[in-house]
This record gives C-alpha cells, sequence and structure tokens, in this order.
C-alpha cells in the first residue's frame, strides 16, 4: 500500500511541478503588457502636453500679431502728421512717438519670428509622437493577442494536468496532498525524494538512524526533518537483490555513520595539519623576519661605534693642537724673558762704563 502511495506522489509530483509553472508563467505573461502600455500612457501624456503648449504658442501669436499691427498703425499715424508740424518742439515730440512706435514694432516682429519657429518645431514633434504612439499602439495590439494565445494555450495545458491529477488523487489523504502541494510549491517543483547512504537527496543532509530505518520499513510516509520533503526508500548497492533486514538496516546504518564520522575525522586531522603547516611556515619567516632586524640592529650598531670612534679621534686630536699651543706660547715666553734679561744685564753695563767714564775726569 505504502509503495503504491510513493509510485503515486513521484507521478503527482511531475505533474504539479509542471502546473505550478504554467501558473507561474500565465501570471507573468500579463507584465510585458503591462510594461508597453505603460509606454503607450506616458508617450500620450507628454502628446497632449505638447498640444497644450502648441495651443498657448498659437495664442501668443495672435496677441502679437495684433501689438504689430498697432505699432506699425501708430508708427504710419505718425508719420503723416510730419507734413503738419510748425514749430521744432512738434517736431521733436512727433519724432519721439515715431521712433518709439517703430521700436515696438520691430520688438513684435522679432517675438512674432520666433514663436513662428517654436511653433514649427512643435508641430514636427506632435507629428512624430502622434506616429511613435500609433507605432507603439499596433505593438500593444500585438502583444496583447500574443499573450491571449499563449494564455488560452497554457489554460488547456492546465486542463489537460488538472485531468492527470484528478485521475492520481484517488486513495490518496487529503491532509498529505494538502501539505505535498505545499512543499512542492516552496520548494520549486520537488516534493519526495530519495534516500541514498542515510542521506536526504534533498537537502544533503545525513539523517537519524531510527528515522533511516523507519523510511527503510516503508510502513508510513515520512517527511525529511530537515528540509520537509517526503523521504522514500529505492534500496543501496549493498542490498541490490532487495533483501534487507531490521537488523542488517541497523548496522548498515552504524556503519555508515562511521564512515561519516571516519571521513569527518579524517578531514578535522587534514585541515589540523594544514594549520601546523601555516603555523610553521608563518614562524620561519618570523624567525628569519628576527634574524634580519638582529643583523640590521648589530650593523647600526657597528656603525655607531665607528661615529663614535671617529668623534673621540677628532676630540683627542684637537687636545694636541691645544697642547702644541701651548707649548708654543711657553717658549716664547722663555724667549722674551731671556731678552728682557739681556737688555737688563746691557743697561747695567752701559752705567757702569759711565760711572768709569766720569771717574777717570
Amino acid at each position: 500500500m505504502n509503495e503504491d502511495t510513493i509510485e503515486k506522489l513521484k507521478a503527482l509530483q511531475e505533474i504539479l511541478s509542471r502546473k505550478f509553472s504554467i501558473e507561474r508563467e500565465i501570471a507573468e505573461l500579463p507584465r510585458a503588457l503591462s510594461t508597453k502600455t505603460e509606454l503607450v500612457n506616458r508617450l500620450k501624456k507628454s502628446y497632449i502636453e505638447k498640444n497644450a503648449q502648441y495651443d498657448e504658442t498659437k495664442k501668443r501669436l495672435l496677441e502679437l500679431r495684433r501689438q504689430m499691427s498697432e505699432a506699425e498703425a501708430d508708427r504710419e499715424k505718425y508719420e503723416q502728421q510730419m507734413d503738419l508740424i510748425k514749430t521744432q518742439r512738434e517736431y521733436e515730440a512727433l519724432d519721439k512717438e515715431i521712433r518709439e512706435a517703430s521700436e515696438r514694432e520691430q520688438y513684435f516682429r522679432k517675438e512674432l519670428q520666433r514663436e513662428e519657429k517654436a511653433l514649427e518645431e512643435m508641430v514636427d514633434a506632435l507629428k512624430r509622437e502622434e506616429g511613435l504612439i500609433e507605432e507603439q499602439e499596433k505593438e500593444l495590439e500585438d502583444e496583447q493577442d500574443k499573450i491571449k494565445s499563449e494564455t488560452e494555450n497554457r489554460r488547456e495545458q492546465m486542463t489537460v494536468l488538472e485531468q492527470e491529477e484528478q485521475d492520481l488523487i484517488p486513495g490518496l489523504d487529503e491532509e498529505l496532498l494538502f501539505k505535498f502541494e505545499r512543499i512542492i510549491r516552496s520548494k520549486e517543483g520537488q516534493g519526495i525524494v530519495p534516500l541514498r547512504r542515510s542521506v536526504c537527496t534533498g537537502c544533503q543532509m545525513i539523517l537519524p538512524v531510527q528515522f533511516v530505518n523507519d523510511v527503510r520499513r516503508g510502513e508510513e510516509i515520512l517527511f525529511c526533518p530537515y528540509c520537509s520533503k517526503i523521504v522514500f526508500y529505492i534500496g543501496d548497492e549493498e542490498d541490490a537483490d532487495g533483501s534487507f533486514f531490521e537488523d542488517d538496516a541497523e548496522a548498515l546504518a552504524d556503519l555508515v555513520d562511521d564512515d561519516f564520522e571516519m571521513d569527518d575525522e579524517d578531514e578535522i586531522l587534514d585541515e589540523s595539519e594544514e594549520l601546523l603547516e601555516d603555523e610553521d611556515e608563518q614562524e620561519s619567516e618570523t624567525d628569519e623576519n628576527d634574524d634580519e632586524d638582529e643583523e640590521e640592529e648589530e650593523e647600526e650598531e657597528e656603525e655607531n661605534d665607528a661615529a663614535v670612534d671617529e668623534t673621540e679621534a677628532e676630540v683627542d686630536d684637537s687636545d694636541d693642537l691645544d697642547d702644541d699651543e701651548d707649548a708654543e706660547e711657553d717658549i716664547d715666553d722663555e724667549l722674551a724673558e731671556d731678552e728682557d734679561d739681556e737688555e737688563e744685564e746691557d743697561e747695567e753695563d752701559d752705567v757702569a762704563e759711565d760711572e768709569e767714564d766720569g771717574d777717570e775726569e
């Protein structure tokens, strides 16, 4: 009984998946139409605004023509009065009126030319937009016909799928059908998946051993605790002939779990080894950097010692120079003292000679 239900659900999954996909397509078809409709509406709105500007420009042209005609009439009237003036003052006043009338006439004529040019440009723009609107409306109409045809075609497909669905529904629990349809809608057309080596093929999660054994026994419809999809058993490679006992199922499940655990342990060991290798590399790099830093420090110390030695040598040289200068000063002092002694002796000799000469006299 459970196998028949599974087969019906598998067939129903294909039908519901196609049905829901067609429903989404039918819902999405009018979106392209709405974009085209919005474009046509914007063009029409722009056309209405430009048409209003066109009407305003036409009104301004009529007013400018009227004002220019009045200025022209004033000028002609003042020019005709020139023959009737008798004084210089009347001539100057009339000449001023003629100039002002002429300036107004020229101003209105320039404004009239500018507005006429703008009006011509508006006429060309309105013609272009009229053609564009007609083109877009034609495309919109064609798109509407196309969408209508595609929608009818998809609705026909929906009718066929709904009939196939009704043929499969009898004998299935209503609550199960409700859950199954909801799962297919939310899980992108997938509501029932096989169980392979204790792994749900819908979410690739390892399932508990007791849950796997219950699925293999096939006594009831079970939902994956992780992805909520219906899980069914199709047989592993170890029991290709279809014979499977409960004790063997538990043992195989344990082996599968052990295999996954061993694989996990191997992965953990590999990751640990990689981490240790990275740490060793980092330590070696750190040692190299330390050695380089030590060498640089030693070189800096040697350079500093050499600089200190040079400084001391310069100081010694300066001391020697000072000693030499002191010795020279001592020698000069001794020489000066000897000269003083000699001068005193000479003076004494001169005095003695003078005394001797006096005695002789």
